[in-house]
């Protein structure tokens, strides 16, 4: 059992259901094109939030419903275990009453206000990447196009914000499973 799972066990055990809050956050900076929603989505279902997580032209928003505790642990890890390309200026956050939400789940993007996020640069292709096209048994082997949330076109390829694949030249390539 990891010390995050006996950390998350203590603090249950001292809330029960009946004690859940809503957190509403919005992370700004460099929080598109950088793995950061995926990152949100892993957190949550890791410490067993509910909620939503979406990009706004502001940045990120992310609504999440647990115990009090366990969402001080969600916003203290968001600081510290961001994906490492992620460069956060700001977190706000305020209380609201919960709404119920059943899971965690990526919504999604609101285009909606001022356009203020930042964009990341073009990235060089990371040594996990570089191992996949190297290697012959890689079904990734030579495929040029290869990238990840941490390396790849980033400011070359976007249409519009917030940066989704909607917003890409590559809008028009359907994803592979």
């Amino acid at each position: 059992m990891t010390s995050t799972s006996v950390d998350k066990t203590r603090i249950l055990a001292k809330h029960p259901p009946g004690s859940h809050q809503r957190r509403l956050i919005t992370v700004r900076g460099t929080v598109q094109g950088v793995g950061f929603r995926p990152f949100v989505y892993r957190l949550a279902n890791e410490l067993n939030l509910a909620g939503i997580v979406q990009n706004t032209p502001e940045g990120v928003r992310i609504e999440v419903e647990g115990p009090p505790a366990i969402t001080e642990v969600f916003l203290r890890r968001l600081r510290h275990d961001k994906p490492s390309r992620a460069v956060l200026h700001a977190i706000e956050s305020s209380l609201a009453p919960p709404k119920g939400y059943v899971g965690f789940r990526v919504v999604s993007s609101d285009s909606r206000g001022d356009i203020q996020p930042t964009l990341m640069p073009d990235l060089a292709t990371c040594c996990d990447c570089l191992r996949e096209i190297s290697d012959p048994c890689d079904w990734r082997f030579r495929y040029p196009f290869t990238n990840c949330t941490n390396c790849g076109p980033r400011f070359s390829i976007i249409t519009g914000l917030p940066y989704d694949r909607s917003n890409t030249t590559m809008a028009r390539f359907r994803m592979c499973r």
